[in-house]
Order: C-alpha cells, then structure tokens, then sequence
C-alpha cells in the first residue's frame, strides 16, 4: 500500500514541475527583456547625454504622479486630466464610429447590392491618414475638440465596417436557409441568426479600431493644443522637459496595452468554435 500511495504521488509532483517551470518561463522572459531594455536605453544616455536615463525618468514619473489631478488653469494641468481628456476624445469618436460602422458593415455583408456600391468608396478612403482629415474637420466644427474627434470617428470606422461585413459574409448559408424555412422577419435573422455569428468578426474590428484610435489622438492632440496627452507631451518638449517625454511615451503605452487587453478579453469571451 505504501509503494502504491508513492507512485501514485508522482504524477502530481511532475505536474507541480512542470507548472513551475511555466510559470518560470512566463516570468522570467518578460523580466530578461526589460532588463536588458533598461541596460540598452542606460547605454544610448551615457553616450547621448540629452536622453534621460531610467533613473532620471523613474524620478520625474514619481513627481508626476504624486499629484496627477492638481489644476492651475487651462494650461497647467496634471497628467491624470490629460489623460481623461484624451480617453474621452477617443470614447466619443470611437463610440460615434461603432453606431455608423457596425450597421453599415451589416448591411454591405448582407445585400451584395449596397457591398457592390460602398465597397470602393471604403477601399479608397480606408489608406488615407486620419491627420489628413483634420483641417477638414476643423473646416466643418470651427474648434479644436470637435476636429479630434472627428479625426478619431475616421480612423475608427473602417475596421469596423470591413471586419462586420466579411463575417457577414462568412455566415454558413445553411443558417440563412433555416431561417427562410421559419419564415423569420429580418429583424429576425439580424438579431437571431447574423449577430451570434457575427460577433466575434465585430469584436476584432473594435479591438483594431480602438488601438488605432489611440495612436491617431496623440498626434490629434499635438496639433490642435488644448488638453490631452499629446498635448502635454508637446507642451513638454517646448519647456525641454525630456524625461517627461519619455514618461508620456510609457504612459500612452500602458494606457493603449490596457484598452487592447479588455477588448480581447471581451472578444475571447464571446469566441466560439464550430463543432
């Protein structure tokens, strides 16, 4: 009986080995690549003495984010509310392009008639960069804010419509012949039929929507002043501020990495496969 118990244990220590050994490995990659990050930027500012180093940096973020929402006016503002401001430009414009792209990617999947129509005017403003729209929307909104957002609505909408429309597309058309059978109405079939199908396709095309739109209100920002963070990080560079600088990069990438992980969470909780 004591022979059994002890080999029967062993799987279990094997498979503690082996988790460990995960987990290891799942560490230890991310921390060998920051450190050796943190060695090459070190050595860049030895040679380059503009470059802040990591220390310098890690103390001037300390300063920063001791009081991130203090506000002495327009212009002189912590970086936690610039932070908002740009998060609500790209809330605003991404959530505008979701209403617009979503149901004019359902609607091209589904009618070849209107994919026939829409489909080049996508493919020929899709490549055009989203700053080139911005003295457009300045044109049209008269102000800095709405002209952002704007410029957030235009790089938003096409992953959109594009990835709704190709799964639209990709619906076995199995389910839309059961669906004729029922004599579903098509309120029906959009909601019933297309949109469990559908879903994970929408969710990839936020995901890409979203990272995009983040990188595009930086630049937005740099141009049109006001609040935000790349407006500070601008501001920053005219007082000559470097390590500031290179704290908004960090930040805009931890900001952007957080938004693109919940939306593939979301995604992952609605993917499914076909069995």
């Amino acid at each position: 009986m004591r022979t059994t118990t002890l080999f029967s244990s062993m799987p279990d220590a094997a498979a503690c080995r082996d988790a460990a050994d995960a987990l290891l490995r799942a560490v230890a990659g991310p921390v060998a690549g920051f450190a050796l990050f943190v060695l090459v930027w070190q050595a860049i500012a030895l040679l380059v003495p503009e470059i802040p180093t990591p220390g310098a940096t890690w103390a001037a973020a300390r300063d920063l984010f001791a009081d991130p929402f203090y506000d002495n006016g327009p212009n002189d503002r912590g970086i936690g509310w610039n932070v908002l401001a740009s998060l609500r430009r790209v809330g605003i414009g991404f959530g505008l392009a979701a209403l617009v792209g979503i149901p004019a990617g359902f609607v091209m999947g589904r009618y070849a008639a209107a994919n026939a129509m829409f489909a080049p005017i996508v493919s020929l403003l899709r490549p055009v960069s989203p700053l080139a729209w911005l003295p457009l929307g300045l044109l049209l909104f008269r102000g800095a804010d709405p002209a952002a957002i704007w410029a957030i609505f235009i790089c938003s909408i096409w992953p959109m419509v594009i990835n709704t429309a190709a799964g639209v597309a990709r619906v076995p058309q199995d389910y839309l012949n059961v669906a004729r059978v029922l004599n579903l109405s098509e309120w029906q079939v959009v909601t019933k039929v297309l949109l469990p199908s559908v879903l994970p396709h929408i969710l990839t095309g936020v995901r890409l929507s979203i990272g995009t739109a983040w990188l595009v209100i930086v630049a937005a920002e740099m141009l049109t002043g006001g609040t935000g963070v790349g407006f500070w990080l601008w501001d920053e560079w005219n007082n000559l501020k470097v390590e500031h600088i290179v704290v908004a990069i960090f930040l805009i990438g931890i900001v952007g990495l957080a938004l693109e992980t919940m939306l593939v969470r979301l995604a992952r909780r609605f993917a499914y496969s076909e069995e």
